[in-house]
């Protein structure tokens, strides 16, 4: 039976995301179908976060508020980055890796930032139970969202433009 625990899939999220950017770090790869799986996992499971698993932490005392703010605010940057890597159109030049290299700066710091702060506050102040139940809430939310193709360019594009106002 695959954990249910908020933090594993948050995790197992994270480690994906990396194979993703070593496999669009490779030049001989299919980068586009590797940037597409990305951004849909990326939309889906930030989306999913502020969804499900935020809300519940900022309840908790132990768990810094602010470290909730933080993080919604760099899965905007992340978004802008997303953005501009999907705008350039050839997955072959300088440009292309530029923009990678700033979509791997801001989505690394941020699932380092989030494991150090928000996910170690949850193992140690979230009942296991309560870990377990927002695993079902985040792992649904993400499904849908997963569902509805929120990984479009189109979509990336309006999540970019709406919150950079």
């Amino acid at each position: 039976m695959p954990s249910t625990d908020v933090v594993e899939l948050i995790l197992r999220d994270h480690r994906r995301m990396e194979d993703l950017f070593r496999t669009m770090r490779n030049a001989e790869s299919d980068r586009a179908a590797a940037l597409e799986e990305f951004a849909h996992l990326l939309i889906a499971h930030a989306s999913a976060e502020e969804d499900e698993v935020y809300p519940a932490l900022r309840r908790y005392k132990n768990v810094d508020g602010e470290d909730v703010d933080h993080s919604v605010h760099e899965h905007q940057e992340a978004n802008e980055a997303l953005l501009a890597l999907f705008e350039v159109e050839d997955t072959a030049s300088e440009e292309w890796d530029e923009k990678l290299e700033e979509l791997v700066t801001a989505v690394n710091h941020h699932a380092d930032e989030e494991e150090r702060t928000l996910l170690n506050d949850a193992r140690e102040n979230v009942a296991d139970e309560r870990r377990s139940q927002l695993g079902e809430a985040f792992r649904e939310a993400r499904a849908k969202y997963l569902e509805s193709g929120c990984g479009s360019i189109d979509n990336v594009r309006e999540l970019a433009v709406s919150s950079g106002k």
